[in-house]
Parts: structure tokens; C-alpha cells; sequence
């Protein structure tokens, strides 16, 4: 069993940064690939970044890339969301999620992900 733990939203300006963190629970956290994805008022949940389980590979939506960061510390089992240059169509509940199979390559499809965190909101505001 895998707890995950959102904290860091919160509201922003437009431009402004936030870094969102996960904690989760368990032995085997570095063996975990992990992911960030986000749910808009009204959408469906997408896909926000991935990261491997030694935090060597990493890959982003079109909509994020370059301006989010994912990263992960082992050592604290966290995976954190760096955001910065912040917009008004980043606002969503952002959801950590683990894919605890063996040897998985990142995925982002919401149902290679076996363990979810409750969410955590980010607003900003234009």
C-alpha cells in the first residue's frame, strides 16, 4: 500500500511560481516511476510530467515543457513540481500518482498509475 500526500498549492498571479510537493509512503519509493497530472473545473485529468524512478529520465505535456520542472529526492521519498511563468490555464487540482510495477518506462496515461494523492489546488489569477 502507497500513500501519497499533495502540499504546496495555493494562489498566484499570472507569472508568478509555485513548487508543489508529494510525499509518499513505503519502502520502495525509488523504485517508483512517478507523475503529476492536473483536473480543470469541468476537464478531464491530464497528463503534466513524469519522472523515472532514479530521476534520470523525465518527459512533459506540449503545455508545460519548459516552463515545469518534476524532480524527485529518494532519500525523503518526494517528488516535487517546480512552476513557474504561471497562467491562467494552469489553474486545476494537481494529483501526484505512483506506478508501482516492475520496470515500467514513463507513462502518461492516467491508467498506468496505480496510487493517487487527494489533489492539491492551484489558482491563478490573471
Amino acid at each position: 500500500q502507497v500513500q501519497l500526500a499533495e502540499s504546496g498549492g495555493g494562489l498566484v498571479q499570472a507569472g508568478g511560481s509555485l513548487r508543489l510537493s508529494c510525499a509518499a509512503s513505503g519502502r520502495t519509493f525509488s523504485s517508483y516511476v512517478m507523475g503529476w497530472f492536473r483536473q480543470a473545473p469541468g476537464k478531464e485529468r491530464e497528463f503534466v510530467a513524469t519522472i523515472s524512478f532514479s530521476g534520470g529520465s523525465t518527459d512533459y505535456a506540449d503545455s508545460v515543457a519548459g516552463r515545469f520542472t518534476i524532480s524527485r529526492d529518494n532519500a525523503k521519498n518526494t517528488v516535487y513540481l517546480q512552476m513557474n511563468s504561471l497562467k491562467a490555464e494552469d489553474t486545476a487540482v494537481y494529483y501526484c500518482a505512483a506506478d508501482t510495477r516492475i520496470a515500467t518506462p514513463l507513462s502518461t496515461v492516467a491508467w498506468a498509475y496505480d496510487y493517487w494523492g487527494q489533489g492539491t489546488q492551484v489558482t491563478v489569477s490573471s
